[in-house]
């Protein structure tokens, strides 16, 4: 099953749009998934119900930042390569859909939704492969 028909699935059993993005990269970030939920749980519908940046990128970042950082607490050393990373994927994500924001993605405020919680966690999971591939080359 691929990573975005697992992401869907655990959305369907009521993962917020970051758990279920961050869940699927359970692997490559070398973590258990009850592990992953909780830290992911508070990232939800624009973080912790407030509407702000998609919960689905949040999750990505997560996954970026757990498989790229050095975790050099001494001397941070990979923040500007995660943090570029990131900042990447988050406009492809926005060229893609028009906001990286919770409430205008789903149209809270115009009614116009620009694209479904299910759509931003496919694209979501879409852009951390491609990000993680690239990492890798």
């Amino acid at each position: 099953m691929s990573r975005i028909s697992l992401g869907d699935e655990k959305h369907k059993k009521g993962y917020s749009c970051s758990q279920a993005v961050a869940c699927v990269f359970c692997d490559e970030m070398g973590l258990d998934e009850e592990t992953v939920f909780k830290l992911t749980e508070g990232f939800g519908a624009g973080m912790a119900d407030m509407q702000g940046v998609c919960g689905a990128l949040s999750g990505a970042a997560m996954v970026i930042g757990m498989k790229n950082s050095t975790a050099n607490l001494g001397q941070p050393d990979s923040k500007a390569a995660t943090m570029k990373t990131v900042r990447e994927l988050v406009a492809k994500f926005r060229d893609m859909n028009g906001s990286t924001i919770c409430k205008d993605l789903k149209g809270m405020e115009t009614g116009k939704v620009l694209r479904s919680c299910p759509g931003c966690i496919e694209d979501a999971i879409k852009l951390t492969e491609e990000a993680l591939a690239k990492m890798e080359e």
